[in-house]
């Protein structure tokens, strides 16, 4: 059997009896003798067979998009969970991380108390450790390792044992208001805020004032270390009398900007 294209988007079906005698319908015999007929052409509508092999196409060509694109033929595979949960669950937040200057971080103290108080005129070398700043007042001077008279009548001087400044711990330095230089005069003017600057041989401090208080003249409490860095400075109250302390509180505030 063979198909043979006729042209037009026609077909036809060849059938020949080479091998097999073709027999005529019963009743359509002819007179002229069985088996002497010509092979017979047998045409086929063109419409189904065209139909059929258009889908042989279309579905062939299907399955080759389907495989240049990466895709399954046949049903699809459900996701992996575990992957699918990976890919959908956002990673957890980083928590925020605070970085502390250096600059404002205080040295730690050594750990030493206070001395008591020496006489009033012990002999003490004079020992210059730095300068004291204060802006507010116009301060700008010396100052001296010791708090007895000796050193105190040329500057304000350290309290022995208490915290150098820039370290942790309460630096103490006493003052005066009226004699000798007199470079605490204008302690009451100070208020909250107000800036104190101390420089050393390890840099420049900066301290904050947050407060003013009267203390006896032997409430030396006030120069009890403290686990911060903290401040005292102290004075004659009022002026011309020692029969009080006029006493200025203060925390660090970190490294002179002029160093930064």
């Amino acid at each position: 059997m063979t198909i043979q294209l006729l042209g037009q988007g026609r077909y036809a079906l060849e059938a020949k009896t080479s091998a097999v005698p073709f027999s005529p319908p019963p009743g359509d015999q002819s007179s002229d003798g069985p088996d002497d007929a010509a092979p017979q052409r047998v045409r086929l509508s063109s419409l189904p067979l065209i139909a059929i092999v258009l889908g042989v196409l279309l579905t062939a060509g299907s399955a080759v998009a389907m495989m240049r694109a990466g895709g399954d033929v046949g049903p699809k595979a459900p996701p992996d969970k575990v992957f699918q949960a990976f890919v959908e669950d956002p990673a957890p937040p980083t928590p925020p991380t605070t970085t502390v200057p250096v600059e404002s971080v205080p040295a730690a103290a050594p750990r030493t108390t206070p001395t008591p108080p020496p006489p009033e005129r012990a002999k003490e070398p004079l020992v210059k450790v730095g300068e004291i700043r204060i802006p507010k007042i116009g301060l700008v001077h010396p100052i001296y390792e010791g708090v007895s008279l000796t050193v105190v009548d040329h500057g304000p001087g350290h309290w022995p044992g208490s915290a150098m400044p820039g370290q942790l711990g309460n630096t103490v330095f006493a003052g005066h208001r009226v004699t000798h230089s007199h470079p605490f005069r204008k302690f009451d003017e100070l208020a909250p805020g107000d800036e104190v600057t101390f420089k050393t041989a390890d840099g420049e401090f900066i301290y904050k004032v947050t407060g003013t208080e009267i203390v006896g003249a032997r409430d030396t409490w006030i120069v009890t270390p403290t686990p911060d860095a903290t401040m005292t400075l102290f004075a004659c109250h009022p002026p011309g009398s020692a029969k009080q302390r006029i006493v200025i509180r203060g925390t660090y505030l970190g490294v002179s900007s002029a160093l930064r």
